[in-house]
């Protein structure tokens, strides 16, 4: 790796000597925080001066054997790797989208001793609660799905943006405080939806089109900032 800075040995140094002797010649925690410290800097995406955006979820496959070697110890390395990776990334201007999420899958193709590390940056989503007055107990028909997560669309609509007046709420450097507004015309499937942007810094596209508005349907994607938003259609939410 080369001559490793402060922060880096910091970085290491937060798990090594605790673990040292569990793991002998196998996958060793140092190996994965240095592994990890390089994602952020081969992942980071510029978002403007001196501020990046870095992946904040990621994945670790490793062999069967290391794989029953870590994952007792993987609560308490993470606890440990975290706040290291917190402050590695601010002393260089990187930005996570939401928490730190580190976990462990068992590839059995994977020789002992290598492992595998993939990542995403995924943003936080607080969706405020959005009563229908007229039927508070009819199932939505129609939702947005952001990062894995349901939310039900409903009259008259919902506006997006990561500040705290926004219906829903995206923690996303790329996404304005008041960024769209998804318009919901009708009930059920048969609603009318429609997307504005607010006059966001970034702009929206649908579809991989850049929009001022546009009419949107199930299975229509929407992109704001880094975050990807789909239209889908449910049976309860």
């Amino acid at each position: 790796m080369g001559v490793l800075d402060g922060a880096e040995k910091k970085l290491e140094g937060a798990v090594s000597n605790v673990f040292a002797r569990a793991f002998k010649g196998d996958v060793q925690p140092i190996e994965l925080t240095a592994r990890l410290q390089r994602e952020l800097d081969t992942q980071a995406q510029i978002l403007g001066r001196d501020r990046k955006l870095v992946p904040n979820e990621f994945h670790i496959a490793l062999s069967p054997h290391d794989f029953a070697h870590i994952t007792p110890y993987a609560l308490t390395m993470n606890a440990d790797i975290v706040p290291q990776l917190q402050s590695y990334a601010a002393q260089r201007g990187y930005i996570f989208n939401g928490a730190i999420v580190i976990d462990y899958a068992e590839n059995p193709r994977l020789p002992v001793g290598r492992f595998t590390v993939t990542s995403q940056a995924v943003a936080d989503v607080d969706a405020a609660p959005m009563p229908s007055p007229l039927r508070p107990s009819r199932p939505a028909a129609l939702a947005i799905e952001v990062n894995g997560a349901r939310h039900p669309l409903r009259q008259p609509g919902v506006t997006i943006g990561r500040g705290a007046d926004a219906d829903m709420r995206i923690n996303d450097p790329g996404i304005s405080r008041l960024h769209a507004r998804i318009l919901v015309n009708g009930l059920g499937a048969n609603a009318a939806l429609s997307i504005e942007d607010l006059g966001s810094t970034n702009g929206i596209t649908v579809d991989g089109q850049r929009v001022k508005n546009a009419v949107l349907r199930v299975g229509s994607r929407i992109g704001i900032g880094n975050t990807v938003l789909a239209i889908v259609a449910v049976n309860d939410v």
